[in-house]
């Protein structure tokens, strides 16, 4: 069984007993945001203590405040009511393991999937590879409590982002579970 299959096999399950969840309503009912990472062992919902409809959940790799992440989250506020925002990094993040000049470098050998070993990451794929991985910030963190502070400063001095809404920052601990306030 492919994993689309599993996907969409899960789905109909999921669905059968969908009930009085489309009655949810658009804006969030807790009216709060997470921005936090892609990283497969973060559950925003376990962590937060979240139901379907609570929050949105915003999340990118390493939850960093991008521009578009922040774009998310002025639409989640302005038209959707948001009172309040978390940013969650977490510990032993895959953005701390290379820097730009490293991703830029495997991006220009191939397009091909790299390999993480003790020295870091290795292209182990054929070209072509594309040199336009150069004109990208990827956003990725040599201090993990001070890019946190580094992202809730760049929201918070947004020129879109009002000053009454609170800005949390935290990392998440992998080994733990818990949220650790920055």
């Amino acid at each position: 069984m492919s994993i689309q299959e599993e996907v969409l096999s899960a789905n109909e399950e999921y669905a059968s007993g969908f009930g009085e969840k489309s009655e949810l309503a658009l804006p969030p009912a807790r009216r709060f945001a997470i921005l936090t990472c892609m990283d497969a062992r973060l559950d925003p919902a376990k962590y937060a203590g979240l139901s379907e409809g609570d929050a949105h959940v915003i999340r990118n790799a390493g939850g960093r405040a991008s521009d578009d992440a922040i774009r998310s989250l002025v639409i989640s506020y302005k038209l959707l009511g948001t009172r309040e925002w978390f940013v969650v990094h977490h510990t032993d993040c895959g953005m701390e393991f290379f820097t730009n000049e490293v991703i830029s470098d495997l991006l220009d050998s191939s397009l091909e999937t790299a390999e993480l070993g003790p020295e870091g990451f290795t292209d182990v794929g054929e070209g072509p590879g594309s040199p336009a991985g150069r004109e990208i910030d990827w956003l990725t963190i040599s201090d993990q409590q001070g890019a946190v502070v580094e992202d809730v400063e760049k929201i918070r001095n947004h020129p879109l982002v009002p000053g009454d809404i609170a800005i949390y920052g935290y990392v998440y601990d992998v080994r733990s579970g818990r949220l650790i306030e920055v």
